[in-house]
């Protein structure tokens, strides 16, 4: 399946509730921001560099923009900084900190700004491209994790899970980012600025060609 297929029928996979006004209003600041001198909210402007290069290697150019050519980089910034709550906000912030810590360390390089893309991207496969089973296990872990938090501060994840945890919840973000911008919503999925005739038991396929709606 080509990547504009497997947009279209992807699914929010994020587990946040987030109203459609902070959405339209994330997605709408991100639009009049001039990315070349974009300044992060939640992360420091090195860790927003990393940010840059790991969208656009989730979401390359195809057919399609780069995810971070419709600025899905500064709109996971936001959504991070304003719909995150801080528990989420610092296990992402821990396992951010482990995944550029293993990338300068297998580099040799002092500083996130200087990471190339491609020091990133062995970095994120090996942090994602793991069996289904280890993943279950990444899951678990940080299930357990979370919960610990509620009643100490004094819990401990491993340096690896924490680098799973954060790869998958950028991708995620990713996709969610990329679904939710403007090219995206009007150019590949089905966008209907007038609604019409309500029809109740249409399937996609009559409905939409097969695309899911826009937001």
């Amino acid at each position: 399946m080509d990547r504009r297929k497997a947009i279209k029928n992807m699914g929010l996979s994020l587990g946040y509730v987030v109203t459609t006004p902070t959405l339209i209003s994330i997605v709408q600041s991100c639009k009049a921001e001039n990315a070349l001198k974009w300044t992060p909210d939640f992360f420091t402007k090195d860790e927003g560099t990393v940010i840059t290069h790991l969208v656009d290697l989730i979401l390359p150019k195809s057919d399609t923009p780069s995810a971070s050519e419709v600025q899905v980089d500064i709109f996971i910034d936001r959504f991070i900084d304003q719909v995150m709550q801080r528990k989420d906000q610092q296990l992402l912030k821990f396992g951010m900190r482990k995944f550029i810590g293993k990338a300068l360390a297998d580099t040799g390089k002092k500083s996130a700004g200087d990471l190339k893309r491609d020091e990133i991207e062995a970095v994120l496969s090996t942090a994602i491209k793991i069996p289904m089973e280890a993943q279950k296990a990444n899951d678990k872990a940080i299930e357990n994790y979370m919960e610990a938090l509620t009643e100490s501060t004094n819990v401990r994840l491993d340096d690896e899970v924490a680098q799973y945890a954060f790869a998958k919840e950028i991708r995620a973000m990713t996709i969610f980012g990329y679904k939710s911008s403007e090219f995206v919503g009007k150019e590949v999925m089905k966008y209907l600025p007038v609604p019409g005739a309500y029809v109740a038991c249409g399937t996609t396929e009559e409905l939409t060609g097969g695309k899911a709606w826009s937001l």
